[in-house]
């Protein structure tokens, strides 16, 4: 890497506010506020709105939307007219 350009690439904290869930990883991004870690060191902490901890993807409570029953409910209503039930 070419000396000079680049941001410093330190210890950041990076805390889920919603999951109360934290962890310790290198990243350029810092912040004025810091917290002690599990060590005993002082890093810079940063507080983001979602993580692993509060996705719901990751949590298994995301929804699963049953969107071809919504094609079908379209369709009769406002769809072909060759279509199974549909309004004429």
């Amino acid at each position: 890497m070419k000396p000079g350009i680049h941001p410093p690439y330190e210890p950041v904290v990076f805390r889920d506010k919603a999951g109360g869930f934290a962890f310790l990883t290198r990243s350029t991004l810092t912040s004025d506020k810091s917290v002690e870690w599990e060590d005993g060191r002082t890093y810079p902490v940063v507080d983001v709105e979602i993580s692993s901890a509060s996705h719901p993807f990751y949590t298994g409570t995301a929804r699963v939307l049953d969107t071809a029953g919504r094609v079908e409910r379209f369709e009769k209503r406002y769809g072909r007219p060759d279509a199974p039930g549909a309004a004429r």
